[in-house]
């Protein structure tokens, strides 16, 4: 049977135009991956003339090789990883190599026979002790060089067995390695780079945005009416389920916060720390989605509806308080600006509702059988106020990582009230300075002009009573 030549033909452009649309979407998710592959293709580039340029290919020979070597091993995607393998394999390079060439003068000391068994023994001692370490987790910021440090030390300490120009050798290897690692971190610095530090901000700062859209979304959804008697405890409407980003970031912000340690000073470990009450939020949010497909009976149903009807308005301003201050403080993270006001505020008003909440409770007379009805919902109420804590503990994170971060102040923007009897010139003017980001989303401060009031009104703002 005849292969279809049009038929494979199809298939292969289908292929190609997938692959185009792929290639296409991943560069505009992030265009950062662009610019990082170019930077790789110009780093290689410009270390090739070891081999292109005569007078350095005369002067470093087959070493240069290690030059394009350190460009694949070290040029990473953002600056802080590129800086951590570049200066880890540059020093345990220098370092091996010293050692390698001691470890080489010293067997050549103890006879010819004696020599392999002696660079041997060195070998598997230093080996097996460096490889040991890595299992500290202390080591983790320098695992890199502790792999390039096991490998030059055994390539110079084998190598110098057969050659006699062994520190030659080690000379032209540890210039070619760190002349590629500093090609690779300046053009990583001084052409678009990307820092690990800020992708890690935008992570923590993304992860607890989305708690808070879920966390609005489950109040929208949970303590929404059904619709006729079939209807579920309101479920059938999906929430947001962003949350579960929280769980699976916690390997990228460890390794982001390992290289932004390497780019300038900052408190990452603040950051890791209000990841992980991130984190701690999302698991509360995952217990409340078993809540929302709960089918009873229609008697039990008729109860559930009764209290949740009664809880619904307190529990929907806690999760929607809540969700106001997690956002806010997302935008406090991202903006690197001190955290507003406003947080508290929306803080202040969950524990109202809680309080508001509490007083349901304690007015409901119900009997007992109804009261094992009504678990569910008092199992929900449970874990939004440990929800509530939990941002009031995110709160406190942030304020902290805010004042060790050295995060800006919220610009002050001052405005004019102009007094009503514009044509009297005694009249006062009084200057007001708000605070940008705590209204930043109110309209009535945007045009910063009083309105005609009544009399007494125009008192209070003159400072002078007009005839």
């Amino acid at each position: 049977m005849g292969i279809d030549s049009s038929s494979v033909l199809w298939r292969m452009k289908h292929k190609v135009a997938e692959m185009a649309k792929n290639a296409r979407k991943i560069g505009k998710d992030d265009p950062r991956r662009i610019a990082h592959s170019v930077k790789v293709g110009l780093a290689l580039t410009v270390n090739s003339f070891f081999y292109y340029y005569h007078p350095l290919y005369d002067g470093f020979g087959q070493s240069g090789i290690w030059a394009l070597l350190t460009v694949v091993f070290v040029f990473e995607f953002t600056v802080g990883a590129t800086l951590s393998k570049g200066l880890n394999r540059s020093f345990a390079t220098l370092l091996a190599g010293a050692l390698g060439v001691g470890a080489n003068f010293l067997a050549d000391l103890s006879g010819e026979k004696a020599e392999p068994v002696v660079l041997g023994l060195l070998v598997f001692i230093l080996a097996a002790i460096l490889t040991f370490t890595r299992f500290n987790p202390g080591i983790k910021k320098f695992d890199y060089g502790v792999v390039i440090f096991i490998l030059t030390f055994s390539m110079v300490t084998v190598s110098g067995y057969r050659t006699e120009q062994i520190i030659h050798y080690a000379l032209q290897r540890l210039s070619t390695v760190a002349i590629g690692a500093v090609s690779c971190m300046l053009i990583s610095v001084l052409i678009f780079p990307a820092w690990a530090g800020e992708d890690l901000q935008n992570l923590i700062a993304a992860n607890i945005d989305k708690l808070g859209r879920s966390l609005e979304g489950f109040g929208n959804t949970y303590f929404r009416v059904p619709v006729g008697e079939e209807s579920g405890s309101g479920s059938d409407v999906a929430f947001p389920q962003d949350y579960k980003s929280a769980f699976n970031s916690k390997a990228s912000e460890d390794s982001l916060a390992t290289s932004a340690g390497w780019e300038f000073g900052h408190p990452w470990k603040e950051y890791l720390k209000v990841g992980s009450l991130a984190r701690e939020c999302a698991s509360h949010l995952q217990a409340l989605c078993s809540y929302l497909n709960i089918k009873d009976d229609y008697q039990k149903k008729q109860t559930l509806l009764s209290f949740k009807s009664k809880i619904q308005e307190p529990c929907t301003r806690m999760c929607s308080e809540s969700s106001q201050a997690l956002k806010a403080i997302s935008s406090a993270i991202k903006t690197m600006a001190q955290p507003s006001p406003a947080i508290q505020d929306h803080l202040q008003n969950s524990r109202a509702a809680i309080n508001d909440l509490e007083v349901v409770f304690r007015s409901s007379s119900l009997s007992p059988e109804q009261l094992f009805e009504i678990i569910p919902c008092a199992a929900v109420t449970s874990i939004l106020i440990d929800i509530v804590n939990c941002v009031d503990k995110i709160s406190k994170s942030v304020d902290e990582l805010s004042e060790k971060a050295g995060f800006k102040k919220p610009k002050a923007k001052t405005g004019i009230v102009k007094p009503v009897n514009e044509d009297s010139p005694e009249s006062e003017v009084v200057a007001i300075t708000i605070d940008e980001d705590t209204h930043k989303d109110s309209s009535e401060f945007d045009n910063f002009q009083a309105p005609r009031q009544e009399q007494k009104s125009q008192e209070l703002i003159t400072g002078e009573k007009t005839g």
